[in-house]
Order: structure tokens, then C-alpha cells, then sequence
């Protein structure tokens, strides 16, 4: 399994919990609070932190690694966070390996 695929999965999964074309979430400028504003679904945080927790969820469903996200602040943008999503996701299927 390439990373590309594991991304491309992230990506798309967490659009389609955003509400969102990916083109809106991954821009370079595009910070966590950017996409609570422009989502159609998601109103603060909240919605934003169950937005990800479905994102790890249907990851651990297709690739069997639980994957659990820390804190970040809403000025973090969304390539970092898929950045750590990927991070996380590879130390898992290290450790299962």
C-alpha cells in the first residue's frame, strides 16, 4: 500500500465528512478554521473534531489502523494535519508489523 493511496483516502473521506470538493480543504492557506467556515456542516470545533474522528474511523475500517489525531490549534492548516493523519497511520502498520 503506497502513501498516495492513504492520502487520497484521507482526503476524500474527510471532504465527504466536510461537506467540501478537497480543493476547498487542501490549499496551501487553508487553515482548520477556514474549513469551519466554509463547511456546510460543520457550525465550531465540535463538528470539525467528529469530522476527523469519522475520517480515523472509516480508515480503521479500510486499512485496520487506528489512528488518533492530537489537539490543534484552528489556525493549522489542513495540509499539516494530513500530514499527521499520515504520520500516525504509518507508526500504527509499523507497530503491526
Amino acid at each position: 500500500m503506497m502513501k498516495t493511496d492513504v492520502q487520497s483516502y484521507l482526503r476524500e473521506k474527510f471532504a465527504e465528512h466536510a461537506g467540501l470538493p478537497e480543493d476547498q480543504l487542501f490549499g496551501d492557506d487553508v487553515t482548520l478554521a477556514t474549513v469551519i467556515a466554509r463547511s456546510p456542516r460543520m457550525t465550531n470545533s465540535i463538528d470539525l473534531m467528529e469530522a476527523f474522528a469519522r475520517t480515523a474511523n472509516a480508515l480503521r475500517k479500510e486499512y485496520g489502523a487506528r489512528v488518533r489525531l492530537p489537539a490543534m490549534p484552528l489556525d493549522t492548516p489542513t495540509t499539516t494535519v494530513l500530514k499527521v493523519f499520515q504520520e500516525e497511520f504509518d507508526r500504527q502498520r509499523e507497530a503491526v508489523a
